[in-house]
């Protein structure tokens, strides 16, 4: 899958093609749809021409239009998914994602991609209910061919070069739409980006921790349930810091929204009381924290090392749950336009 000459197994026979696959080293564990000469063309068809793409680590392959696209099949890709996925590709390759510790480190984190603008709707991903989980073409395939790129021309093989201790589900597919029905203008065009334009973030993500609350009645209460989510030791961004991201159910931003807090004073309060009380931490991890420059704020350590690490989307559908999701550490939420 490194190369513009793919030598295929048997596409006609689906036993045999997965065999070969598994024998290969080729995909994710689950079934691939064979990359045919005629299939990866029509992905080469809608492929834009303006993405420049370097070389991936850790193997330093740089990808062609081709291996894309062949990668696209694999994952059950449309062409019209295309612009999507090398918006995404490009983005892991800024040098703020940091793709090779990503990629190489023993945590679990995988790239978490994040859909803003038209796309969402023109291409059908879902923001809604269940948009972490399965049941949406675009959601799953756009996430597993990036993560297909990165494994067959990176080289990312798990226990090889991809190093994770236990890894997780989000490394077959993390994908989502950002809600246009948010209270507040998106987090794309908070980040200066226009509405009408079709946006991709990534960030290398852990899973979602899920928040529960279907008790409290304002703002107020459910931020002091997120901050008790977000205070807990065994996060990378408790000492690695970086980037992390809130993404809030419609009725808790509904909530939010009504009780007068934006997205800037929702950030600020977190940061004030999403704290890690310092005997909630071992004495190794303090003395560790304090050799990665980290020290507590008073009796607490903070959630990463500035309020504007934390990045506020909207998403979801109804029940009052929200999620956040934490981060590798040394890494930043990335943002690339959807080429035409």
């Amino acid at each position: 899958m490194t190369s513009d000459v793919i030598d295929l197994p048997d596409v006609d026979d689906a036993w045999a093609w997965a065999a070969a696959c598994e024998e290969r080293g080729w995909g994710d564990g689950l079934p691939t749809v064979p990359p045919t000469e005629e299939r990866v063309a029509a992905m080469l068809a809608a492929t834009p021409t303006a993405v420049d793409l370097g070389p991936l680590p850790p193997r330093g392959v740089t990808p062609t239009p081709r291996s894309v696209a062949a990668n696209a099949v694999m994952a059950g890709c449309r062409p019209a998914d295309m612009p999507v996925l090398l918006a995404a590709l490009a983005a892991v390759q800024d040098e703020a994602y940091n793709l090779h510790g990503t990629l190489a480190t023993t945590h679990p984190c995988a790239p978490m991609v994040m859909v803003s603008g038209p796309a969402r709707a023109a291409l059908g991903f879902n923001a809604g209910g269940n948009c972490l989980g399965q049941g949406t073409r675009a959601n799953a395939v756009v996430g597993r061919a990036l993560s297909l790129v990165l494994l067959h021309v990176g080289g990312a093989t798990p226990g090889v070069l991809d190093r994770s201790t236990q890894g997780s589900p989000a490394k077959y597919t993390f994908c989502f739409a950002e809600s246009d029905e948010s209270p507040w203008p998106s987090s794309a065009v908070r980040r200066g980006f226009g509405a009408e334009q079709s946006v991709v973030s990534v960030m290398a993500a852990e899973p979602p921790h899920n928040v529960n609350d279907h008790g409290s009645t304002t703002g107020a209460e459910i931020l002091l349930t997120i901050a008790g989510t977000m205070a807990q030791p065994g996060s990378n961004n408790v000492y690695v810091r970086g980037p992390h991201l809130l993404l809030l159910g419609p009725e808790h931003a509904a909530t939010l929204h009504r009780d007068g807090w934006t997205p800037d004073s929702i950030r600020a309060h977190l940061w004030e009381h999403a704290r890690i009380p310092v005997d909630h931490v071992s004495d190794g991890n303090r003395r560790q924290f304090v050799e990665w420059g980290v020290e507590p704020d008073g009796d607490a350590y903070t959630v990463s090392d500035a309020p504007g690490n934390l990045h506020i989307a909207v998403a979801g559908g109804a029940g009052k749950h929200s999620a956040w999701i934490p981060s590798f550490g040394g890494t930043e939420l990335v943002s690339r336009v959807v080429p035409g």
